[in-house]
C-alpha cells in the first residue's frame, strides 16, 4: 500500500513537471520615424542627444551595425516590415502614400500580425499607420469607388477630404490586415488630424486645419495639439502591455510605429531644452522616453523576461532642425550633431544613411547582452524569422523578400552571411544593390533628399567598396566593369522574379563581394 502511494506521488510529481511550460514569447517592435543611425548615443559617441533608454536596451541586448530598411522612406518600409515583401513590387514605385491614399497592403496578403494571430497571439498596433485606408466619402461610397489612392493629384486631395463621412467606419485599415487592436493618428502631418481607434476616428474632425498648424490642409479635430501625439502613444502602448499581462496564457504582439522624430517636430514642453541639438534633439530625446515607457510597462507587469523587444527606425534622418516644426534638410548639423554619422547622405537617399538604421534586439535568455553584430539584415526579414519562431509554414506567395535571421538575433555565428546580397530603394525610386563589400547604385545622384550634382563627366552609376570606403567617396564604376555587370544582372534577376533568392554557395563564393578589391 505504501509502495503504491509512493508510486502515485512520483507519477503526480512527474506529471506536474511535464505540464509546466515556459511562458509564450511576446514580441514588441518599436519603430521610430526618421531616426538616424547617428542619433542614439550607443551608435554615436559624439551624439548631442541623451538616449538613456536606447542605450539601456543596447546594454541589455544585441546591437546590429549593418541593419537596413527596405526603402529609405516611410510607407514602403512599413509595407516591407509587415509583409516581408519589397514595396517596389506593388503599385508604389517611388515616394510614399499621400492623404486619402488607398491601402497599400493587398487584401488577402498574409501579414506578420495575421500570421501571429494564427498561432494564438493577440496583436496590437499603436502609432503611425501610413499604409492607406478606404475612406468613406459619402453615404454609400468609398475613396476606392472614384480614385486610385496612390495617384490622386494634389489639387484633388483637399476637396476629397471634405467629402469624408467620419461618422462611418473606415474600411481596410490595420484591423483588416491582422491587428486585433489599433490606436494612432495615421500620419501626423496628414489629415484627418485626430486619433483613430480601430476603424473609427476618436471624435469628429469637423474644422479646417488652422493655417498656423503644420501639415497638409484637411479636416481637424477642434483643439488638436500636435505635441500631445507622442505622449498619448506612449500611454496607449503601456496600457496595452498592462492589459495583455492580465492574460498570461495568450502571447501578445505589439507594433509601435512612432510618429517621431519625423516632422512636425513638436516635442512636449517637458522635453524642451533637454538636448544639445535643438528642438530636433529634444524630440529624439522624447522618442527615447517613449521606449522607456514601453520597457517600464514590461518590467512592472513581469512580462519583460519572456518578451522579445526590437527597436529600430523606418529610414534615416532628414536632419531638420525643427524650426517651424520642420526646417531645411541638413539644418540640425548647425548644432554639431550629425544624425547620419558615420555614413553618407540622409533620409530618402540610396547612400548608406538613407537606409542603414539602428537595430537593437533584447531577448532574455536567447540574445546576448551588451554585444554587437555585423550581420547584414533588413527589416523584411522579420516576417520569416517570426514564422520560424512560432513554427509557421509560410505559403509560397508570401514573405517574398524575407530571410530567416533567427540565428543572428540569437547572436550565433554562421559559416556564410544569411544574405548574399541586399537591395536598396530610394525615395525617388533609384535602385542599389550590395553584395559583400561592393555596392552598386544605378544612377549618378543620391536618389533622395541630399542635394548633389554629379560632374558632367561622371559615369552612369556608382560603385563603392564599403570595406575600404565606407563613406562612399571613391566611385569605382568605370574601373570595375565586370563587377558592375555582375551586380546589375543580380539586381535584374531579383526584380524580374516574384521573390528574392539566396544564391548557391558556389556562386556566392565567386561573387564580387566575396573578396577584397580585385
Amino acid at each position: 500500500m505504501l509502495t503504491g502511494m509512493l508510486l502515485l506521488t512520483l507519477v503526480s510529481v512527474v506529471d506536474d513537471t511535464a505540464v509546466q511550460k515556459d511562458p509564450p514569447i511576446n514580441i514588441v517592435i518599436v519603430l521610430a520615424d526618421d531616426l538616424g543611425y547617428g542619433d542614439p548615443g550607443c551608435y554615436n559617441d559624439q551624439s548631442k542627444i541623451p538616449t538613456p533608454n536606447i542605450d539601456r536596451l543596447a546594454a541589455e541586448g544585441l546591437r546590429f551595425t549593418d541593419a537596413h530598411t527596405p526603402s529609405s522612406v516611410c510607407s514602403p518600409t512599413r509595407y516591407g516590415l509587415l509583409t516581408g515583401r519589397y514595396a517596389w513590387r506593388t503599385k508604389l514605385k517611388r515616394s510614399v502614400l499621400w492623404p486619402w491614399s488607398l491601402p497599400l497592403i493587398e487584401q488577402g496578403r498574409l501579414t506578420l500580425p495575421a500570421m501571429l494571430q494564427q498561432h494564438g497571439y493577440y496583436t496590437g498596433c499603436i502609432g503611425k499607420w501610413h499604409l492607406g485606408w478606404d475612406w468613406p466619402i459619402d453615404a454609400e461610397g468609398h475613396v476606392s469607388d472614384e480614385f486610385d489612392g496612390v495617384a490622386i493629384a494634389t489639387k484633388k486631395r483637399v476637396p476629397l477630404g471634405k467629402r469624408v463621412d467620419f461618422s462611418r467606419p473606415i474600411a481596410s485599415g490595420p484591423t483588416s490586415r491582422g491587428f486585433n487592436y489599433y490606436f494612432g493618428d495615421d500620419v501626423p502631418n496628414f489629415p484627418p488630424y485626430c486619433f483613430i481607434e480601430n476603424d473609427r476616428t476618436v471624435g469628429i474632425p469637423s474644422v479646417d486645419k488652422p493655417k498656423k498648424m503644420f501639415g497638409h490642409d484637411g479636416p481637424t479635430l477642434a483643439g488638436w495639439d500636435l505635441s500631445v501625439v507622442l505622449p498619448t502613444l506612449a500611454q496607449q502602448a503601456a496600457a496595452y502591455i498592462e492589459e495583455r499581462a492580465k492574460h498570461p496564457e495568450q502571447p501578445f504582439f505589439l507594433y509601435v510605429p512612432l510618429t517621431a522624430p519625423h516632422t512636425p517636430i513638436a516635442p512636449s514642453p517637458h522635453f524642451a531644452g533637454k538636448s544639445d541639438a535643438g528642438i530636433y534633439g529634444d524630440f529624439v530625446h522624447e522618442v527615447d522616453w517613449v521606449l522607456g515607457q514601453v520597457l517600464s510597462a514590461l518590467d512592472r507587469t513581469g512580462t519583460a523576461e519572456h518578451t522579445l523587444v526590437i527597436f529600430t527606425s523606418d529610414n534615416g534622418s532628414p536632419q531638420r532642425n525643427g524650426i517651424d516644426m520642420s526646417g531645411p534638410i541638413g539644418s540640425v548639423k548647425k548644432f554639431g550633431h550629425d544624425p547620419s554619422r558615420p555614413w553618407r547622405g540622409m533620409k530618402s537617399d540610396a547612400w548608406e544613411a538613407g537606409h542603414r538604421v539602428p537595430f537593437i534586439v533584447r531577448w532574455p535568455g536567447r540574445a546576448p547582452s551588451g554585444e554587437t553584430s555585423s550581420e547584414p539584415i533588413i527589416l523584411t526579414d522579420l516576417m520569416r524569422t517570426f514564422a520560424t519562431l512560432v513554427g509557421h509554414s509560410l505559403p509560397e506567395k508570401s514573405a517574398d523578400d524575407s530571410f530567416d535571421i533567427l540565428t543572428a538575433l540569437e547572436g550565433k555565428k554562421t559559416h556564410r552571411p544569411i544574405h548574399d546580397h541586399l537591395i536598396h530603394h530610394s525615395g525617388n525610386g533609384l535602385f542599389a544593390i550590395r553584395q559583400g563589400n561592393w555596392k552598386l547604385i544605378l544612377g549618378k545622384g543620391s536618389g533622395g533628399f541630399s542635394r548633389y550634382k554629379a560632374p558632367a563627366d561622371a559615369p552612369a552609376g556608382q560603385l563603392y567598396h564599403l570595406g575600404d570606403d565606407p563613406a562612399e567617396q571613391i566611385n569605382r564604376y568605370s574601373e570595375k566593369p565586370q563587377i558592375v555587370e555582375t551586380l546589375t544582372r543580380l539586381l535584374e534577376l531579383t526584380r524580374s522574379s516574384h521573390r528574392s533568392y539566396r544564391l548557391p554557395s558556389a556562386v556566392q563564393q565567386g561573387s564580387p563581394g566575396s573578396s577584397d578589391p580585385q
